[in-house]
């Protein structure tokens, strides 16, 4: 069952602390996915092994954001038990295609049979069982050239959602996230998922947008990250204690 079959939009935040602790923090508050981010963090392919199997023992789809589109990191992250990868700066219906390859076997891609890792149970999984598997495959649209090609991308049957980071979408344009120009390419993408059929994600700095969001038609919100929830409840702790002073 796949995390976009639920009626509400599913919540998620990002992993960057080499920890298992929170991921069990994430887990017990309720959250429905989290995200090894191998991008923007420096975490090891073991560290994020561990962190995808705490995730699936507490019932969180792990999924990963991978560094870039090369087909061994994508199939190790697979491998290692992922339930879906985001890939980012993928700007064209070719690049995304290519993606697909990596994630699927063969004869629709390029993966290579790994029956004996965790994804195949070790070996203990019946064969035809690990090559139904069907992980997420969620390109990133980072740019306007992305957002443009959305259609296309979206059109290919093995892309099951997209995802849009405001950030690198902004600073691709050189802007800011609340620039007009930012909201209408988002608006677009979302527009181009629905009209396939298909979530299109947001990346959130905090809570309050994403109820709007959702209403709006984003498929799922990724809010925050462990460090950043860290940060922000230590500095207002901080704040609260010496303002009382």
């Amino acid at each position: 069952m796949s995390m976009f079959d639920k009626a509400a939009a599913p919540i998620g935040t990002w992993l960057k602390i080499p920890a298992p602790e929170p991921v069990e923090i994430l887990a017990h508050a309720g959250f429905d996915f989290v995200v090894v981010d191998l991008e923007h963090a420096p975490l090891s392919l073991e560290t994020a092994y561990r962190l995808i199997n705490s995730a699936a023992a507490l019932g969180l789809t792990p999924l990963v954001r991978v560094p870039d589109h090369t087909p061994s990191m994508i199939q190790k992250i697979l491998d290692a038990g992922a339930h879906g990868v985001l890939v980012p700066k993928v700007d064209s219906a070719e690049q995304a295609r290519a993606v697909c390859r990596a994630m699927r076997f063969p004869p629709d891609g390029d993966r290579g049979a790994g029956g004996t890792s965790k994804a195949g149970r070790w070996g203990l999984r019946p064969a035809a069982e690990y090559y139904a598997q069907r992980p997420l495959c969620i390109p990133q649209l980072e740019s306007e050239q992305a957002i443009r090609s959305a259609a296309d991308i979206l059109a290919l049957s093995d892309v099951d959602a997209v995802f849009v980071g405001p950030a690198d979408l902004s600073l691709s344009l050189g802007t800011t996230p609340d620039d007009a120009v930012v909201r209408e390419l988002i608006g677009h993408a979302i527009r181009e998922a629905k009209a396939a059929g298909k979530p299109c994600g947001i990346a959130f700095g905090d809570a309050p947008p994403v109820a709007a969001a959702i209403e709006d038609g984003c498929g799922f919100a990724l809010v925050s990250n462990d460090t950043g929830m860290l940060a922000k409840a230590a500095g207002g702790l901080l704040e609260r204690l010496r303002g009382a002073e």
